[in-house]
């Protein structure tokens, strides 16, 4: 055991928290300590402390409501804060934490908008503190694979990416059954859930985006689209609610003992429901969105992201003027996706093995294109969480060669992507990145 254990406090205690709460209390416990929990709901945090002392022997954390932020500083003295808010509070927190003399580590995305991502510069430049990225899907063995074939200049100076990301009707619909359906709380999908993507894009090309135009629209999910389906649906959630029986977008909390109890039970704490109807309204956000970018190293990007696909997955080819990378991987067929895991359920195990799995091809300007084999990886996001986990915790982390870890400005890069995304749907026009925030040449 390490003589002095790195302390941290985590905000915001919902399903992406628990990744980094196991592994505090269990895996990394004899290095790291996790002094303390706090969020809006206390029946959140009753259900991380008990999931603590039950699955993992360990003593209950001291818990403290948002509004008392600064007193969990001052008390329990954390050297980092975890920050797994709703996205658009994450500048808060990570801004407050920094300002108070702790680093931070902030769940994906960093935050939503150009003016929150300039206050994080600010607080970095004014106070000396560090801010990491929780950026998962590098640690993937497919990513990292990626990454090691374009640092052998397999592809040459790669010149073209085309990526597409289609997620299904399980995880594509459950953004438009949370808060992230409201654009104001999420950024949109071209800020939260692009934002996986475009990381790994600028991380591959050791580049960052330059200009970017988009088209999108919310063309299969709300209330407007299903009436001109000739769909109509009485009710805004699904929970206990007969008519939705039959309903195959329905999530009921109360038949999931994970999400009775973090969200159903907590509703009286903050009133937020984690089930809303996918076809309801106040939907802001698009689920349909295409995108261009050209990158400072005149990288031509096409990117594709839709939200109601019969299966999830990508397809990467980035073509450079030595040849062509290909990658295809579908990563459910027949799974459900619900607060961050995944479940399996009855599907004919033959349309499995014809349609799931994954390649990585290699195609040499004038040679012989081969397969090339990839890593098995365990675990949530392809085997990247607990790679990233590793790399965040252990005491003597492995050395990284492909260099995983995420500023700030990883960060913000990724996001900016997303951002400019925004403003060209809403503007009909190209927009300059450094016109949004200024980055550090690279």
């Amino acid at each position: 055991m390490s003589n002095t254990r790195k302390r941290y406090a985590l905000i915001g205690t919902g399903g992406r928290a628990k990744m980094f709460v196991d592994a505090l209390v269990s895996t990394y416990r004899d290095t790291s300590e996790l002094v303390a929990i706090a969020d809006l709901s206390q029946t959140r945090m009753d259900w991380y402390n008990n999931r603590i002392a039950e699955e993992y022997d360990a003593a209950p954390v001291p818990t403290y409501h948002a509004d008392q932020f600064d007193q969990m500083i001052a008390e329990t003295k954390p050297d980092t804060v975890i920050v797994t808010t709703m996205d658009s509070t994450h500048h808060i927190y990570i801004n407050r934490a920094m300002t108070l003399g702790c680093d931070a580590i902030s769940e994906k995305p960093m935050t939503i908008d150009a003016a929150k991502a300039r206050s994080i510069f600010e607080t970095i430049d004014q106070t000396g503190q560090s801010l990491r990225v929780t950026f998962n899907y590098r640690y993937a063995p497919i990513a990292t694979k990626v990454r090691e074939l374009l640092m052998e200049g397999v592809v040459g100076r790669p010149l073209h990416v085309n990526f597409q990301w289609v997620l299904d009707t399980f995880h594509g619909a459950d953004y438009f059954r949370r808060w992230h359906r409201e654009k104001d709380k999420s950024g949109g999908l071209m800020v939260h859930k692009a934002t996986h993507h475009f990381d790994l894009i600028n991380w591959w090309l050791a580049s960052h985006p330059k200009q970017v135009f988009a088209y999108g629209d919310l063309l299969f999910y709300g209330k407007e689209n299903a009436a001109n389906r000739g769909e109509s649906y009485a009710y805004s959630r699904y929970t206990g609610e007969a008519a939705a029986a039959n309903d195959p977008f329905a999530l009921r909390l109360d038949e999931n003992p994970v999400l009775r109890d973090l969200y159903y039970e907590a509703e009286k704490d903050t009133g937020y429901q984690r089930d809303r109807n996918v076809f309801g309204e106040n939907i802001t956000v698009e689920d349909t969105m295409s995108v261009t970018a050209r990158y400072r190293n005149d990288t031509i990007l096409t990117y594709s992201l839709i939200a109601y696909s019969p299966w999830e997955g990508y397809k990467v080819a980035i073509t450079g003027d030595k040849g062509r990378l290909e990658v295809d991987l579908i990563e459910s067929v027949g799974k459900q996706f619900i607060a961050g895991e995944e479940q399996t359920v009855q599907v004919d195990q033959d349309i499995k093995a014809q349609f799931g799995g994954k390649e990585l091809r290699v195609y040499p300007m004038f040679g012989r294109p081969y397969t090339v084999e990839i890593p098995e990886g365990v675990g949530g996001h392809g085997g990247g969480d607990r790679v990233m986990l590793e790399q965040i915790f252990a005491e003597n982390p492995p050395a990284d060669p492909f260099n995983r870890a995420a500023s700030h400005i990883d960060g913000a890069a990724s996001i900016l992507l997303g951002i400019a995304a925004n403003e060209s749907m809403a503007t009909g026009q190209p927009i300059n990145v450094d016109d949004l925030l200024p980055l550090p040449t690279k």
